[in-house]
């Protein structure tokens, strides 16, 4: 199978450190000692960690552009990027009504985990852009749907049905982890919460693992699980068709790395 971004060791080396910097962006709450510097300044560390994503991030797509992608490859990561951020203000303030998954999903599987992970990151980047989404969460949002992206990328070879119930289950998973990751870019910072669900700075991994859990299953699950059964009854439906036109694309396209101006 012909991936539109290989995954060289370069490429792969850096999606390695992006995301063990987006892990421990997320993570931190549950990292942090009682007395830290980081437990006196919660407010502001996820502003931090924002600013080092965008860095990271950054230099990861440097290095996917160094990796000579093939242009055809660029522009059908353009015309996917482009179709997810039309969907996406279709899903905005309804109870996790996001069909932007079903692409990211089929793309990812049809044209492989290093574009998904690409794909992930730039279409929440541009769809922030168009609807006015741009904030400290935003970082957040693109290394956590790169994740799903990637995950998808990275599924057993199968074929027929067999495929798509994969890609469906794989949906309810992804879509419910997305939103119980994104709780912990602001819950750690979030205010006016009942002591037993905020987030308590040094308190010991046990207890804010157990009030993070109550924060997400109070105040997230209402979006989550309608988002991870629309999606997986989307791809259901329409999956076998959209990924037999990715397949056939990518068939065509013969993904080759594009040579590099002044190469020898």
């Amino acid at each position: 199978m012909s991936h539109a971004i290989a995954l060289r060791p370069s490429t792969t080396v850096a999606l390695v450190v992006s995301s063990a910097v987006g892990l421990l962006a997320f993570l931190w709450p549950f990292l942090i000692t009682p007395g830290s510097q980081l437990a006196s300044q919660s407010s502001i560390v996820p502003w931090l960690f924002a600013l080092v994503m965008v860095l990271v991030l950054a230099i990861t797509f440097s290095e996917f552009i160094h990796a000579r992608i093939d242009a055809k490859a660029i522009a059908l990561l353009g015309i996917l990027a482009a179709i997810i951020t039309a969907l996406r203000p279709l899903g905005a303030g309804l109870a996790g009504i996001e069909p932007i998954w079903v692409i990211l999903i089929l793309g990812a599987r049809a044209m492989g985990p290093a574009f998904g992970f690409v794909l992930g990151t730039v279409s929440l980047a541009a769809s922030a852009i168009i609807t006015g989404g741009v904030g400290p969460w935003l970082p957040f949002q693109m290394i956590a749907a790169g994740w799903v992206g990637l995950g998808a990328g990275l599924l057993p070879r199968m074929a027929g049905r067999r495929e798509v119930l994969l890609l469906a289950g794989y949906a309810v998973g992804a879509c419910i982890a997305y939103g119980f990751v994104m709780n912990l870019w602001f819950w750690p910072f979030a205010t006016s919460l009942p002591p037993q669900l905020a987030f308590a700075p040094g308190a010991g991994v046990v207890v804010n693992l157990e009030h993070w859990w109550r924060f997400t299953i109070t105040t997230s699950l209402g979006f989550d699980i309608p988002r991870a059964a629309l999606t997986a009854i989307l791809i259901l439906i329409a999956g076998r068709p959209i990924l037999d036109a990715l397949h056939r694309a990518a068939r065509r396209a013969r993904f080759q790395p594009q040579p590099m101006v002044g190469a020898s």
